[in-house]
């Protein structure tokens, strides 16, 4: 099937090529290179060289939780009709906003089980592999894997999981197959050629369900550890990071609100730096399985928590079926590129777009401002999303709902 790849976004591949160069466009890079390295090009002119070549403006946008239940696994069989399974005809309806983005970041909750299965939902994920490929086909370029589910399987899911990803062409942080993979950024070009921007994507987690990181392997999944997250966002920079995400697996499942936790890691990471420039541009939530706030601290914009875009019926922490894990937003940042080398670069433009995941019918539903106005139930979940996240007031540091 084929794979639709913006022109404006490409990964910024090497692998294990140490002379390739980053790939723009339509690109002939294998995909299985895809991710954590430099490109030649940017790379050996350090932190902040970009903006001496003039980079443009470009939008980054990010999802919340893929996390494909038993019920989600059994629609994208139905809908691949007998061949496999399909993930795209869920994801159709977030599209047109992640592939109209320069950069787009998801958040594979799950591990990918053996081709041909068995496939599993909660407790214990396996996912069909082609959860990737409909990724791909929907505009994503990296995805963050790390997450509490991320040892469900072993290292052997882990490897698998990284593998399809590979395959698809879509770039991934969090978890890792080797110490040397672990040890590299991801780092990912926003724009074309000499002017785009150079984005590193790093992703951790609070914990793996008290599962044990591999024997001999405690570079498997990232952990999250502040100073570490401090000194790998250092290392992006050194390596010619002109913005730093991190994403961060965390918070207090079906609270609205940020926990204690979140509230002080977020201070804590967004007033790092050196004054020029933070260490962090932008942190994006997931785990929480229902929308959280969006803030800024410190200049820096934190998204608590997105929500699931994709996850079956959830029953609560009190037993009932909680209808706000269907619900999720998606964020959009407009960053524009610093008047000098060495500073910071500014988000210019914040959005949030509210979503809506239909479990009966397995699709992700727009809920932009005019979307539901025909319908009082979309009417009154956009409406919802919309109080959530601005319930930390963002909307007076200019956070707005998109279209």
């Amino acid at each position: 099937m084929t794979q639709r790849i913006r022109p404006g976004a490409a990964i910024a591949v090497a692998g294990l090529l140490a002379t390739a160069t980053a790939c723009t466009g339509h690109s002939s890079t294998p995909p299985g290179f895809a991710g954590r390295q430099l490109s030649a090009e940017h790379g050996a002119q350090g932190a902040g060289a970009g903006a001496a070549k003039g980079p443009r403006t470009f939008t980054l946008l990010a999802s919340g939780d893929i996390l494909p239940h038993a019920p989600v696994i059994d629609r994208a069989a139905a809908d691949a009709e007998g061949k496999g399974y399909d993930f795209r005809p869920m994801l159709k309806g977030a599209a047109p906003a992640v592939s109209g983005a320069d950069l787009a970041i998801c958040h594979m909750e799950t591990v990918y089980g053996q081709e041909g299965g068995p496939y599993t939902g909660y407790p214990s994920f396996k996912s069909p592999p082609e959860v990737a490929t409909a990724l791909r086909a929907t505009g994503f370029d990296s995805c963050s894997t790390a997450s509490n589910h991320s040892l469900d399987d072993g290292a052997s899911g882990i490897a698998r999981t990284l593998d399809a990803l590979d395959r698809a062409g879509v770039a991934h942080a969090g978890s890792a197959r080797t110490a040397e993979e672990a040890s590299r950024p991801t780092l990912l070009k926003a724009g074309k050629g000499k002017d785009a921007a150079q984005v590193a994507h790093l992703a951790y987690t609070y914990g793996t369900n008290d599962l044990p990181l591999p024997a001999g392997q405690p570079w498997a999944v990232n952990l999250i550890d502040r100073d570490r997250i401090v000194a790998d966002a250092r290392a992006a920079r050194e390596a010619g990071a002109d913005v730093v995400v991190v994403s961060l697996h965390w918070g207090t499942e079906w609270q609205d609100a940020p926990d204690d936790v979140q509230l002080r890691l977020g201070r804590e990471l967004t007033a790092s730096g050196d004054g020029e420039r933070p260490d962090i541009d932008l942190i994006l939530g997931t785990h929480a399985h229902v929308p959280q706030a969006y803030e800024k601290v410190n200049g820096t914009w934190i998204v608590y928590g997105m929500g699931n875009q994709i996850a079956g019926s959830m029953i609560n922490h009190d037993g009932a079926r909680d209808p706000r894990a269907s619900e999720s937003s998606m964020g959009r940042f407009t960053f524009a590129p610093p008047a000098k080398p060495g500073q910071r670069w500014t988000v210019k433009k914040a959005e949030f777009l509210p979503q809506w995941f239909d479990t009966e019918k397995g699709r992700v539903t727009g809920l932009g401002s005019t979307a539901g106005d025909g319908d009082s139930r979309l009417r009154e979940i956009r409406d919802r999303i919309g109080t959530v996240v601005l319930s930390r007031g963002a909307a007076q540091d200019g956070l707005t709902a998109g279209k």
